[in-house]
């Protein structure tokens, strides 16, 4: 067997049933070991065990990857050549590390002969994303090929889940020798810390000191980031906060852990969560962090972050997040499922019932009268009203996808989500076109679930190629881009600080005719909305079509995002615009605009 054809088993037994990426020299007999697997294995109807989806642009690949990974929980795959194609991967190896996905890149190299002698298509594949990744792997050793594959998925699936990337020098794959079907590389010190979180249980002494805490609290609130939807841990969660009736808040990422249907659902918190939720995080009395890393997007003042409790738990599986941040008075480190099972079995055990009630009268009297809202008579269409129709429709059941800026809070905020896993974004890196792949990538991991990209124009031309990846492969996945002829979040802030000077984020110039290109990459259903009065109809048309649909919808250019808290200010002095109702009132001249990111 050859090496190449080594991996491509490897990655069967792992559980690979899509591949991301695109071919070139270095990595030529990897993907002719693929198409011969493929042709080998394929069932009655020819259906492929393994496709493998060629992208624009690598960089779609990874986020192609990523997009997988997030919806199906599994272990994203991507194959590209060497120099370009690998160094097309740094941004989507990045973005996994920061947002916790796990991905396995595997990238062609140079033969073990030349790298080194600045071969053509050769890059320090190492030097380029041994930094941003969880781990990577040089193969020079043909022997050990089979084991660095298998130990790679384990580095990149276990613990805090991250990237890993595979550099493949070609004379490696063209090896021939006998393939073993199992091992793995010792990695003694990695699976030592694996194993110390998986081994510290939670004692009953803990125990009986964390429910101390909440005894002793009236204003409980969980604060619940993405370890709870990487950690496969929201059901614990949801039993956990129900049966005690806890409110719970979550992050940006962690958007779904919890039904936003909820009444004790809070929904997001942070720089551009909900007044409520913020309002909630400044009122607790006992906050519980869960799988949350206290980031400058919620805890921009860490002192003046949740200023009133008087106790702080974290639960983390990362021993560097706890008190990285935020002084806490209660920790534990481990896998939250199995903690999370504890915490609720031992408060079952003890008949701990604790009343809440007035907390959650609180909690109502928090959402009815900080609630989302925008003018609701303007002419021009506004975002949030084409969410909102949205979401009449999909009911927190569909899987929606965001590239980065406006539109991407718009939909966090407007959005429900009723279970983990259907909420796809750039979280920690920001990363502008990551929603056209990403829902590409969803969409190979949930072939029957609608998916929908929600993007901003901006946005969506940072990968605006893998329109036609979507028609080519016949995805049913429904695009939306609102359209306010520019960078809206950066131009907000220009606005607001800057004196109105609209330094490159102005594009009302032009002349991106995003329906055209749309219908030049082969979707049948490409329509433009320009009128309210066409909102509802045009909406329910573009999910209804039976395959690829995109919709353009030409938005208010003034629409903002709020509420904001600006950076160096609490919760307590957040903008909430002209039609949410605040606590103090904070204007633009409280806020340094030179901290802005």
């Amino acid at each position: 067997m050859t090496g190449a054809e080594m991996i491509v088993q490897v990655l069967a037994d792992q559980g690979v049933d899509v591949i991301f990426g695109y071919s070139g020299g270095a990595i030529l007999p990897t993907y002719d070991a693929v198409f011969r697997y493929n042709a080998e294995n394929a069932d009655d109807n020819g259906v492929e065990p393994m496709p493998l989806i060629v992208p624009a642009n690598e960089q779609g690949a990874g986020f192609m990857g990523a997009g997988y990974a997030r919806a199906s929980g599994k272990v994203g795959a991507v194959l590209v050549t060497s120099g370009p194609g690998a160094t097309n991967t740094v941004t989507p190896v990045r973005d996994c590390m920061a947002d916790s996905t796990p991905i396995v890149v595997i990238c062609g190299q140079v033969p073990t002969a030349a790298i080194g002698t600045d071969a053509f298509q050769e890059a320090p594949v190492n030097s380029c994303l041994g930094p941003v990744a969880k781990h990577t792997f040089l193969v020079t050793d043909p022997e050990k090929l089979e084991s660095t594959i298998r130990t790679a998925f384990e580095i990149a699936r276990t613990g805090r889940p991250g990237p890993v990337v595979i550099d493949l020098p070609k004379d490696v794959q063209n090896w021939q020798g006998e393939f073993q079907g199992e091992g793995l590389l010792p990695v003694p010190g990695y699976r030592q810390r694996l194993h110390a979180a998986r081994d510290n249980h939670l004692s009953d002494r803990k125990l009986g000191r964390f429910y101390g805490m909440l005894d002793a609290s009236e204003r409980p609130l969980i604060y619940a980031g993405g370890g709870v939807i990487n950690g496969d841990a929201a059901e614990e969660l949801r039993l956990f906060a129900s049966h005690f009736g806890i409110p719970v808040t979550t992050t940006l990422m962690g958007i779904g852990a919890v039904d936003t249907q909820e009444p004790l659902s809070m929904h997001m918190l942070g720089m551009h969560g909900l007044a409520s939720a913020n309002y909630a995080v400044d009122d607790c009395d006992f906050l519980i962090a869960i799988g949350a890393r206290f980031d400058d997007r919620v805890a921009g003042v860490p002192d003046k972050f949740a200023s009133n409790a008087r106790h702080i738990a974290q639960f983390d599986i990362d021993p560097s997040e706890i008190g990285k941040v935020k002084s806490v008075d209660w920790s534990h480190i481990g896998v939250l499922k199995q903690d999370l099972q504890a915490v609720y079995d031992y408060g079952v055990r003890h008949r701990i019932a604790p009343d809440f009630s007035d907390w959650h009268k609180e909690i109502a009297g928090l959402k009815a009268t900080y609630g989302l809202n925008y003018d609701r008579q303007s002419e021009l269409i506004q975002p949030y009203a084409v969410i909102e129709a949205i979401n009449d429709i999909t009911r927190g059941e569909a899987i929606i996808s965001t590239g980065v800026g406006q539109h991407q809070m718009w939909a966090a905020q407007y959005f429900d989500f009723s279970t983990p896993r259907l909420w796809l974004t750039s979280g920690s890196m920001g990363t502008m076109g990551f929603g056209l792949p990403a829902a590409i990538g969803a969409q190979f991991a949930e072939r029957n679930r609608l998916v929908i990209d929600v993007d901003g124009d901006a946005s969506i031309r940072m990968n605006l190629g893998e329109l036609e990846t979507a028609t080519t492969y016949g995805l049913p996945v429904k695009v939306l881009v609102l359209n306010n002829f520019g960078d809206g979040m950066v131009r907000q802030w220009q606005k607001l600080f800057y004196e109105g000077r609209m330094s490159a984020s102005d594009k009302s110039l032009r002349s991106k005719d995003f329906v055209k290109t749309a219908q030049a990459d082969g979707f049948e259903y490409a329509e433009r909305l320009s009128s309210n009065d066409d909102l509802e109809r045009v909406v329910r048309e573009w999910l209804e079509f039976d395959g690829p649909a995109f919709l353009e919808v030409i938005i208010d250019p003034d629409a903002g995002v709020y509420p904001m808290v600006g950076p160096g200010l609490p919760y307590d002095q957040m903008i909430t615009g002209d039609f949410i109702p605040y606590r103090t009132k904070t204007t633009e001249e409280d806020i340094d605009g030179s901290s802005m990111f």
